[in-house]
């Protein structure tokens, strides 16, 4: 049963914007930290950012920081990736996912990707110089 749907990568232009959307049910968007992932071709998979379950709290890579930004669309039951200026580097599969954090407030992801209990099946943005 797949739990989180991405939505919204495609192909774009160096300098140009993307949304992307990651819908779920309501047990997971109220009650789970979430965050979204990308891996690039021949790379490991990494955190862009993330959201914390309580409170709004948010985190993020160092590499998406003042261009990328989280946040949850309460009526959609939707975490949103907003990203800006988008450079050929940035070509990866999107992931979105969802975990349980000891902490409600604590937007980061678990060390091990094991313990994220939830993962969407991933949506590919590239992007062309």
């Amino acid at each position: 049963q797949v739990e989180l749907v991405e939505s919204g990568g495609g192909l774009v232009q160096a300098g140009d914007s993307l949304t992307l959307s990651c819908t779920t049910s309501g047990r997971i968007f109220h009650y789970s930290a979430m965050g979204w992932f990308r891996q690039a071709p021949g790379k490991e998979r990494v955190v862009v950012g993330s959201i914390s379950r309580v409170g709004g709290s948010l985190s993020y890579a160092d590499f998406a920081k003042g261009r990328f930004t989280i946040s949850k669309d309460n009526t959609k039951r939707a975490l949103l990736l907003q990203m800006t200026d988008l450079k050929p580097e940035d070509t990866a599969v999107y992931y979105c996912a969802a975990w349980t954090s000891d902490y409600f407030g604590d937007p980061r992801p678990p060390q091990r990707e094991a313990d994220i209990r939830s993962w969407g099946q991933g949506t590919q943005v590239t992007v062309s110089s």
